[in-house]
């Protein structure tokens, strides 16, 4: 990576802690003579605003202070060679994981070039309809189809390279990134990867059918899922993110992305000491400490 002179900053909405945190950065990176630009999404005093695709564009690295949401919203306009440091301003994080006490001296070794970086595989995906298709989309952690409204089981068949994997009845299913296992498809029965390994997963949520379980595929694969004709109340979800509502016999076709998504890592921990800490597999069945399935 070049050297840094425009710095982006993405700060959580409604949380005080992390807009005075951004600007005692934004003070730090003026004091070093580099530009500092702020999400237009948030607010920060003194900062041009920049919508996060332009951030993206214009910023050779990108600082986000809040959860792992938070830089979801963001870390999909961006390509590889953008660097992100995330800030975790509440529980630790599997995206985040630099804690707020870190920040400040985490931030001044990634400008002075002494970090290290995870590069995490995306998804890239496609909306068919009718044959032809009308929207892409770009995903860290996964890609969801699930039932709406009326919270009705969902029909769909997946298949893989075109060949036929299944048909399931449920209330739907992920395709997911090692990244994103431990998101949905953690709480859907998935397995849990290292972020860094190459692999797709497919993952039903509550199948009617108990043998469909979840599916580790090679990176190359190309999923299909293909609502069924009748179905009308399925809705596309990505990274929690963004939503579409589905037609029946719309197709979704989920790949490997081209870009992968480059996170700091922390120097301080591992991805085993997050996953210890968020799962609490250290702690004691039972105990004062373990986890509480609606923290995960």
């Amino acid at each position: 990576m070049g050297r840094i002179r425009t710095v982006g900053l993405v700060v959580k909405r409604n949380r005080p802690r992390a807009a005075r945190l951004a600007a005692r950065m934004q003070a730090m990176l003026r004091r070093r003579g580099l530009r500092v630009l702020a999400d237009a999404d948030g607010f920060l005093a003194g900062a041009p605003a920049r919508a996060k695709a332009e951030l993206a564009r214009e910023c050779d690295l990108l600082v986000v202070l809040g959860g792992d949401g938070t830089l979801l919203s963001v870390a999909r306009h961006t390509d590889g060679s953008l660097p992100i440091l995330g800030v975790n301003m509440g529980e630790l994080g599997f995206l985040t994981e630099v804690t707020e006490a870190e920040a400040l001296p985490m931030l001044a070794r990634v400008l002075a070039g002494q970090y290290d970086l995870d590069r995490r595989m995306t998804l890239a995906a496609a909306l068919e309809r009718k044959g032809r298709v009308v929207r892409r989309f770009r995903a860290l952690n996964d890609v969801v189809i699930s039932n709406g409204s009326l919270a009705r089981i969902v029909s769909f068949n997946v298949s893989v390279d075109d060949l036929p994997l299944a048909s399931y009845r449920a209330d739907g299913v992920i395709v997911a990134t090692p990244t994103g296992s431990t998101a949905y498809s953690l709480s859907a029965g998935g397995p849990v990867v290292e972020p860094t390994v190459q692999a797709l997963l497919v993952s039903p949520i509550s199948p009617h059918t108990l043998s469909n379980r979840p599916v580790v595929l090679r990176p190359e694969a190309v999923v299909r899922v293909a609502v069924a004709e009748r179905e009308n109340d399925a809705i596309l979800t990505i990274d929690g993110q963004e939503s579409i509502k589905l037609a029946g016999g719309d197709v979704l076709v989920a790949r490997r992305g081209r870009a992968s998504v480059s996170l700091v890592r922390s120097p301080d921990r591992t991805y085993y000491d997050v996953l210890r800490a968020k799962l609490g597999w250290g702690a004691r069945q039972g105990g004062e400490h373990a986890p509480h399935a609606a923290r995960l």
